[in-house]
């Protein structure tokens, strides 16, 4: 499919889970690419796609970050770091407000006429989390950069539920805690409501929105097509990877004890601001797929491809009867 307008594209957070499937999706539709990175030696990979530019830069300088972005007529900003895997020294207001408020500003001077920007699900300045709070500022920063005086800025907001498929951190996680874990696995607000979304999904999501005049100025939230219990997708999990484990529900006191104690532990497995995330429901009132004429996909269509054994067709029947209840 050939584009039209829109020849080159900058992409912020090319290279992490989503970017990876994003790239090589804009590249196969004939877009030239360009793929910021602080890392570009990790990354060599992408070099291989047609169109593509994989540019060291510090997306944290205002001169690094307007020379490249001058470059292209898109911008797709995916930047962002859940609190509990940010790496030592990262600052997440200047991730995840700073930068998006500076991408908006350099667009609007720079003529640049299309801003799609990756938030989450629930993102708002009064979210108990700080991932959440976070997100919701720098949505508040960009449409107000954004709108100032000079060329116009087309922007379009994606707030995608936790994001599934191959090395995603949300299935793949649950798989190596159960590894690790060789009985009972205790388990902190079991009852938190998910409806997990597939990359692809959302890919699909921005392809779509790229070009489309009617998502100009819009936010949508992404989902799947059903809404589950955190344990059910934990057992889920169990019995796609072949492991018989028993997942201990805790309360909501022990879940708050559980946080302040792992999140002190190497690796930070579960965190507070991980605790104050799954307290919002993680589910779509209204599902923007379905606005951009996109059928979700379910996670037995998907999960057992990457994460099964033995072939991971087998489906986990209390799951299946229990999805999507309120």
């Amino acid at each position: 499919m050939m584009n039209q307008g829109i020849e080159s594209i900058c992409v912020l957070g090319g290279t992490g889970f989503l970017g990876q499937h994003l790239v090589p999706a804009l590249a196969q539709r004939g877009f030239r690419v360009r793929v910021l990175t602080r890392h570009r030696e990790r990354h060599r990979d992408l070099l291989v796609l047609p169109g593509v530019s994989l540019i060291q830069a510090n997306v944290h300088s205002d001169a690094e970050l307007r020379a490249e972005l001058h470059q292209c007529n898109a911008v797709m900003n995916l930047v962002g770091r859940h609190a509990a895997r940010t790496e030592s020294g990262e600052d997440l207001q200047a991730l995840h407000v700073e930068l998006p408020r500076r991408v908006a500003e350099i667009c609007r001077t720079e003529g640049i006429p299309r801003l799609l920007h990756l938030s989450a699900l629930n993102a708002s300045p009064e979210a108990p989390s700080r991932y959440l709070r976070g997100k919701g500022e720098g949505e508040a920063a960009l449409r107000s950069a954004a709108g100032q005086e000079g060329p116009a800025v087309a922007v379009t907001i994606f707030r995608p539920a936790p994001i599934f498929g191959p090395e995603d951190e949300l299935f793949n996680r649950f798989a190596r805690l159960l590894a690790r874990i060789p009985v009972a696995l205790p388990l902190a607000c079991p009852q938190a409501k998910l409806a997990p979304v597939w990359v692809n999904d959302v890919v699909q999501a921005l392809l779509k929105a790229l070009e489309n005049r009617a998502t100009f100025g819009n936010a949508y939230d992404l989902c799947g097509p059903s809404t589950y219990r955190l344990i059910e997708l934990v057992r889920y999990t169990a019995q796609v990877t072949g492991r018989r484990r028993y997942i201990l529900p805790l309360n909501d006191s022990l879940s708050r004890f559980h946080a302040r104690v792992l999140q002190r532990l190497p690796g930070r497995p579960f965190t507070w601001d991980e605790y104050l995330y799954l307290q919002l429901p993680g589910t779509c009132r209204e599902n923007g797929l379905q606005a951009l004429a996109i059928k979700p996909s379910s996670i037995d269509a998907v999960v057992p491809r990457y994460l099964g054994v033995g072939g991971g067709n087998r489906l986990y029947s209390s799951l299946r009867c229990t999805a999507g209840r309120d």
